[in-house]
This record gives C-alpha cells, structure tokens and sequence, in this order.
C-alpha cells in the first residue's frame, strides 16, 4: 500500500483508505474507527500523495512534509494536539517547515497535518512515506 490509496473526504473526519473501487465510486475504510462507506464519485476526495504545502518558493509534497514531522518526533505522536491554539500550531510548524507560506497554509490546514501524521502513525502507516521513495529510486535506476 502507498498514499495513493489514502484519501481525505471533504466534510467527514480523518483519513480513509481505499478498501476496492466501484463502478461509481469506491469503498473505503476509516483509519479511526474502522467502518466501511462507499464514496461516489461526487464527493470531494483529495488523495494525500497529491496533495502539497506552501512554502516561499515551491509547493513541498505532503509526503516530506510528513516525514520532516516524523523526523523531529522520532517516529512518536506529536507532542502538541491538532486542537491547540493557533499560535502554538503555527510555531510548531514552523519548526517542521520553516520556509512555509504564512499567508497561504492556514492554522485548520496546520491542524490537518497534525492530525493525519497522528493518524498513520497510530495506524503504523508512517512507513509509507519511507517505502514509496525506495520504490522510486529502485525504479529509476532500473530505468537507466
């Protein structure tokens, strides 16, 4: 399994993971409570390896940005919670990336963050991030 199979959908809570796909849509799996629903294809899905951060001067993938997290938490939760304030939201991601765009990344998409790294790491999924880059340098130097 890769991000590719981890989805966010707008206006339910936490991540889910694609159980099997359907003719109009999908089945999928909370990461929180384990229940199955189906998605259609209307709904707002957003696939985290395609989703990326603000930063000064490049949009940085979710997937490094993730792993800066859980380099400075050794693998661990974080030590602050998705629903602390602003301010301590906003300075703790600062420390993960410190070139982020302030007026683009807002203190709910910090919040995000937050919560989907406590969710794969409660889930044991933090070594996506890890796998799918040795699978991209093994096949790129298979290519060559």
């Amino acid at each position: 399994m890769s991000l590719d199979k981890i989805l966010a959908i707008s206006g339910k809570p936490g991540l889910y993971e694609i159980v099997t796909q359907t003719r109009t849509g999908a089945v999928v799996q909370s990461l929180i409570d384990k229940k199955r629903i189906t998605v259609g294809a209307h709904s707002n899905i957003s696939i985290l390896s395609e989703i990326a951060i603000y930063t000064l001067t490049e949009e940085v993938p979710l997937r490094d940005v993730l792993k800066k997290v859980m380099e400075k938490e050794n693998g661990q939760p974080t030590s602050i919670s998705h629903k602390d304030s602003k301010d301590i939201l906003e300075e703790y991601f600062f420390d993960v990336l410190p070139d982020y765009d302030e007026d683009r990344v807002y203190a709910s998409d910090i919040k995000k963050v937050i919560q989907w790294y406590n969710l794969l790491q409660k889930n044991s999924l933090l070594t996506l991030l890890e796998t799918e880059e040795e699978e991209k340098t093994v096949v790129s130097e298979e290519e060559e």
